[in-house]
């Protein structure tokens, strides 16, 4: 709660959570709930919640109660998930778990939710593409370098344009940083994407850990269209928040 109302109490504009079950986190609709109990102004996303892992009436009740305490400030974000463990864990079926996404949406859409709730969906593949272009009102990319970024918002542009939908979907973008401890940062983060294998050593090296390449980052994503940007603190400590908070502001 230390943490959403530094966030809160800006410059940032949006308060941003991870989803994993057989993880030591936090649920991220009872994490946004605490959260929106002592914030006032911050958009509250899901970046993203693993849909599949709950039934579409649970997905819904979560999303609509946290959306109500806090005042209508919830952006739903969701996705597939890659780990097959946690699927294993919630007796949910990992094969099909596209397919029961998108039925979620299409109940989301219909019966579950108020209908200018943001719904941003997330996943690098053609099919997750597709099923954003079909049901969301934005993408959500997991993460990379700013070019990485680009050629995936390039096909969500191509897929929304290409199914006759006007403007253009919402583009949300994320990253981690640490600024100071960039060691434990690090180690965190080849932990969380152990099940990536060696790729899990890249994501690491990625991690932001001065102000220029915050700044570079944030140049980059913004140029590609990025529209809201979620920075991840990699480092358990509260004082992250206010060094990133003079990055960005200067």
């Amino acid at each position: 709660m230390d943490w959403a109302r530094r966030a809160d109490g800006g410059p940032f504009t949006s308060l941003g959570v991870l989803d994993r079950l057989v993880y030591d986190s936090y649920d991220p609709f009872a994490a946004l709930a605490a959260a929106a109990a002592v914030t006032e102004r911050a958009k509250l996303v899901t970046m993203i919640a693993i849909g599949p892992l709950r039934n579409a009436a649970m997905l819904a009740k979560q999303a609509q109660s946290v959306d109500r305490l806090s005042d209508g400030r919830l952006v739903l974000g969701l996705a597939t998930g890659a780990r097959r463990d946690d699927y294993d864990a919630a007796g949910a079926e990992h094969r099909t778990r596209g397919r029961v996404l998108s039925e979620q949406l299409v109940h989301l859409r219909e019966d579950g939710l108020r209908q200018d709730m943001e719904i941003l969906v997330g996943g690098t593949s053609g099919q997750a593409i597709q099923r954003m272009a079909r049901h969301g009102d934005g993408y959500v990319h997991g993460g990379g370098p700013p070019r990485a970024f680009a050629r995936a918002a390039a096909a969500a542009r191509a897929a929304w344009s290409d199914l006759g939908r006007p403007g253009r979907p919402k583009l949300w973008g994320q990253g981690y940083f640490a600024l100071g401890g960039e060691e434990a940062g690090e180690a965190y983060l080849r932990d969380y994407y152990a099940f990536t294998g060696p790729f899990a050593e890249r994501i690491a090296a990625g991690l932001l850990t001065s102000g220029r390449a915050i700044k570079d980052f944030v140049r980059g994503y913004a140029e590609a269209g990025c529209d809201e940007l979620v920075l991840l603190p990699a480092v358990a400590d509260p004082e992250q928040l206010d060094r990133l908070a003079e990055v960005v502001a200067a």
